[in-house]
């Protein structure tokens, strides 16, 4: 399958109302609003294809740069390719769901999410939370060093409320993520967790739904869930 051929299909597959959804979130023309589990039988026949991926991903058409996410091939991509797409990545649906998922399944994956937080800009802080969550929810508790993921903690304990709205958001979700996956620091987490409370995330003038982390560790710990780790970070 070649660009083109892609890009009419997933036009055929776009929906006027998934696109209005998009945009709402961030999303801009072009577009077509396909749906990502339409997206999953294309996904398949490509299989994984980094030459198509980037291909894809440079087209600036929101569907065709997931779909290139779910075809790309992160062993084949260098710190520089991730750094490259970020530049593109306009919002946190690319940013966190496209560039820091495919991240996740490389080994330099903390590395790079370090750098990314240490910039100070919005997407880039986004990303590299996001990209720890994915990490954490899939990864074995001793691939990581509990005093770095400590020190993460204090530090979104103090920022939290003062950061960029999207930040905050991946914040939060760190926080939520490392008491349930990451056993050795849930104590440290739902401390977090209680003392952060509420987080108010808006886009634009509207108010975002944001889970309560104190609260979604707590459930989590009630199904006896603690220590969660899924099988695979990309669907």
């Amino acid at each position: 399958m070649d660009v083109q051929t892609i890009l009419k299909e997933l036009e055929s597959l776009g929906t006027e109302r998934t696109k209005k959804v998009y945009m709402q979130q961030g999303a801009h023309e072009p577009l077509f609003g396909v749906a990502t589990g339409a997206m999953k039988p294309i996904a398949k026949k490509i299989r994984i294809n980094q030459a198509l991926a980037e291909e894809l991903y440079a087209t600036g058409n929101y569907d065709a740069m997931y779909l290139a996410g779910m075809v790309a091939d992160p062993k084949a991509m260098t710190e520089a390719d991730f750094d490259r797409w970020m530049v593109s990545a306009y919002f946190y649906m690319i940013s966190d769901f496209i560039v820091a998922v495919t991240l996740a399944e490389t080994e330099y994956a903390q590395a790079v999410s370090d750098s990314w937080i240490a910039t100070g800009e919005e997407l880039y802080m986004s990303a590299g939370y996001s990209c720890y969550c994915w990490l954490l929810g899939s990864r074995k508790d001793e691939e990581f060093d509990r005093e770095k993921l400590n020190t993460m903690l204090e530090t979104v304990e103090k920022t939290i409320h003062s950061s960029p709205d999207r930040v905050k958001y991946a914040m939060n979700h760190f926080v939520l993520t490392v008491g349930v996956s990451y056993v050795p620091l849930h104590e440290k987490a739902v401390s977090v967790a209680n003392a952060i409370g509420a987080v108010d995330v808006f886009r634009g003038k509207t108010k975002c739904s944001v889970p309560v982390a104190a609260d979604e560790i707590q459930k989590a710990a009630a199904k006896g869930r603690l220590g969660f780790k899924r099988r695979n970070v990309r669907c």
